[in-house]
């Protein structure tokens, strides 16, 4: 009965006890039933301990796709040496790299991995990155926004052309996760 509710009122999501709605732009984690329920040892799994203490990460930025209804989450990264490092081999091997971006996420510089990005419904969403400061969502500045949404469609385009840039399987998740939201 619940899932009929759910499924009934779209892109909404249970979050703490409350019906919401995912966001394009808006960070997000998602829960353990996704990585169940989508076994797929190329996606950024869940690691909630770190140094002893519990973490929601990877932290994932979100963008909508309308033809089909999903979203899909970017993950970030606070490893920027590591991930500068693979851009610049890609630069010099292509030319370009349009899977790793750079960018601030509360003043701080942030990897956005489109490599690894995936597709998802907000039943998988755990919860919404807030700036504990705030009390708001955590938001990236407009114009760096819309570079990594088009560089995360272009690169989507391509993994449907049978370009390999995404790792996981995107695209049999994504079928997936259609089928779970027309039933």
């Amino acid at each position: 009965m619940l899932r009929e509710a759910l499924s009934e009122l779209g892109r909404a999501l249970f979050c703490k006890g409350l019906v919401r709605k995912m966001k394009m732009g808006n960070f997000y984690f998602i829960n353990d039933d996704y990585f169940i329920d989508f076994p797929d040892n190329k996606l950024m799994a869940n690691r909630e301990t770190s140094s002893g203490t519990v973490h929601d990460r990877p932290c994932f930025y979100a963008i909508y796709e309308e033809k089909t209804s999903i979203y899909w989450l970017i993950p970030i990264s606070s490893q920027i040496e590591k991930f500068k490092s693979i851009y610049q081999k890609k630069i010099q091997r292509y030319g370009i790299c349009d899977t790793i971006v750079f960018g601030k996420v509360l003043g701080h510089e942030k990897a956005f991995l489109i490599q690894n990005m995936c597709p998802i419904i907000p039943r998988y969403i755990k919860n919404e990155y807030i700036d504990s400061k705030s009390g708001l969502p955590v938001k990236i500045e407009g114009v760096f926004e819309r570079k990594i949404v088009k560089k995360a469609k272009k690169v989507l385009a391509l993994q449907r052309k049978g370009v390999k840039l995404i790792f996981p399987d995107v695209l049999k998740i994504e079928q997936e996760l259609i089928k779970l939201i027309t039933v």
